[in-house]
């Protein structure tokens, strides 16, 4: 998908209304797609979204030696030809999501070489606590000029201790520690709700993982997995990120294969803002009021806090709402590269340091925008939807990253807005 000259063009005004299928979640696919490694037989994937990062992974696994192939039920893999160990420096530079490849590999073939990962400039997200988990389980790891040269010929079970809750390296650990005897403990574990989907994806293959979910996973090493077929979770920041829309707009919608256990803390603070949620088992319908009421505080947390993934969204949300928000980024250190674009649209937003305060405007304007990330990217969108004219945004490529065919999405709800290309 070659989009870096493409944008969109939001014809602000519309409400967001109707009903919407919330697709596989990017952040439980990718470390799937990477687990599917560990077996040499078939494993297909359902509702596999149609995104960049997706894309890019199922090239990576086919730089590796797999067969990858889009059918009638899924996407198949098949693993049975893995031969290399090295992962391609080029894609792996473009998406942070090609470290999930790196303890599937070493659980697998016992050595892996692998560069730093790309992916969003939303601060410094270090993989050491990836590397210090690997090393815990007897990897021995050199860094020869940003090349990670890591040999896994004496790798055992063990303990872990991760020193923050990191989603990435909980994942690498489970990877990595599924085929190894005896039994591996992950303590202060991350406990977002993707990181139970793996646990089922691997158990699904005749693993033996439980405590997902909790601070303290436990993995007994089996001698080998075997094929299956498995959906993954629907995405809560794709349902989230929906939510928003019909918020900031004042609409009225309908979002199935929803799980809402994962959106409690988004539903509070569209709730405090003034809207009326509806939960059912996999469904959750919104209607919003006319005008909003600014939350008075927000936190972004590790799961089960608010997730920093729709901090940009609920920003975008609050500009256009009565009074004042404050919004405290406690997971990255520089999650506010859309406040400048949006403050161009006429919010007023002042940020130090990790704090932003949001003062809401009577109307945001339409105006040329950048996305500079993924979830920022889309809170520029919400912010045209509710602007007055016509908003174009810039560099989606990094918005298609996680939302496949968002100005479709939105359109079947009532949008106006189209992909267009850029002169």
């Amino acid at each position: 998908m070659n989009n870096a000259m493409e944008g969109f063009m939001v014809h602000g005004g519309e409400c967001i209304q109707g009903t919407a299928r919330v697709e596989g979640a990017k952040n439980a696919v990718l470390p799937i797609l990477a687990a599917s490694i560990l077996t040499e037989e078939e494993v297909v994937i359902r509702d596999c979204p149609a995104l960049r990062d997706v894309q890019a992974m199922i090239s990576m696994l086919k730089m590796l030696g797999c067969q990858c192939e889009m059918r009638e039920g899924g996407l198949s893999i098949r693993s049975s030809a893995l031969h290399n160990w090295e992962m391609p420096d080029e894609i792996s530079k473009e998406i942070r999501s090609s470290i999930f490849l790196l303890g599937p590999i070493l659980g697998r073939l016992r050595k892996a070489t692998v560069t730093y990962p790309g992916g969003c400039e939303i601060g410094l997200r270090p993989i050491d606590l990836h590397l210090k988990g690997l090393r815990a389980l007897g990897v021995n790891i050199r860094d020869r000029q940003g090349i990670l040269l890591c040999d896994g010929g004496n790798m055992h079970a063990g303990d872990v201790y991760l020193d923050y809750p990191s989603v990435g390296a909980t994942e690498n650990v489970m990877m990595a520690a599924a085929l190894l005897p005896g039994t591996t403990c992950i303590h202060n574990a991350a406990r977002e709700p993707e990181i139970e989907d793996l646990e089922c994806f691997i158990n699904a293959m005749g693993g033996r993982v439980r405590g997902a979910g909790t601070q303290l996973i436990v993995i007994e090493g089996v001698k080998k997995l075997h094929g299956t077929c498995f959906t993954p979770m629907p995405d809560r920041i794709v349902a989230g990120t929906l939510l928003c829309a019909a918020a900031i707009t004042g609409g009225e919608v309908t979002l199935e294969n929803v799980r809402p256990r994962d959106l409690i803390a988004v539903e509070a603070k569209l709730a405090e803002m003034g809207c009326r949620l509806y939960d059912e088992k996999d469904r959750v319908h919104l209607k919003a009021r006319e005008t909003l009421q600014a939350f008075s505080s927000l936190q972004t947390q590790p799961h089960p806090g608010f997730p920093t993934d729709m901090q940009a969204q609920m920003m975008a949300v609050c500009a256009a709402a009565r009074g004042t928000g404050v919004i405290v980024e406690n997971v990255f250190e520089n999650r506010f590269g859309h406040v400048s674009d949006l403050n161009r649209m006429g919010a007023c937003i002042r940020v130090n340091g990790r704090v932003a305060v949001v003062q809401g405007v009577e109307k945001l304007r339409g105006c040329r925008v950048c996305a500079r990330d993924l979830r920022g990217g889309a809170a520029l969108v919400l912010a045209g939807l509710a602007a007055e004219g016509e908003t174009l945004v810039e560099n989606i490529r990094l918005i298609d990253r996680g939302y496949a065919s968002l100005e479709k999405t939105l359109c079947r709800m009532g949008a106006r807005m189209e992909r267009i290309t850029l002169s």
